[in-house]
């Protein structure tokens, strides 16, 4: 599983959505962009979802993580993100449109399983 940087790439699952990510952490970075770690990708804005409708609400915030933080390393105490975060976003149906990883930003570290 590889770890996540800021260049990540994070859509909601109609694709078009893009998260936009940032951290405040900058002590541990990979080909010096900055690790995301724990809350990082939740309650970020979503641009660009096509899932617009009449009674359709497109993505526009993710929610909590639901999984993809790392069980092993840490960085201040906070876990760091892997390609396997994923969680949902505030579009409609609540409850079923997640966001997922199509890219990690990075391709040099990763986690071992």
């Amino acid at each position: 599983m590889k770890i996540l940087t800021v260049d990540a790439k994070i859509t909601c699952k109609h694709i078009t959505g893009v998260v936009q990510l940032f951290t405040l952490q900058n002590l541990v970075t990979v080909e010096g962009r900055p690790v995301l770690v724990a809350n990082d990708p939740e309650r970020k804005v979503i641009t660009g979802c096509a899932n617009v409708g009449l009674t359709i609400k497109p993505c526009a915030l993710t929610l909590p993580v639901t999984k993809g933080y790392s069980d092993l390393v840490r960085i201040n105490g906070r876990a760091v993100c892997l390609d396997t975060v994923t969680g949902f976003t505030d579009g409609t149906p609540p409850g079923v449109v997640k966001y997922i990883v199509r890219h990690p930003g990075q391709k040099l570290v990763s986690e071992k399983s």
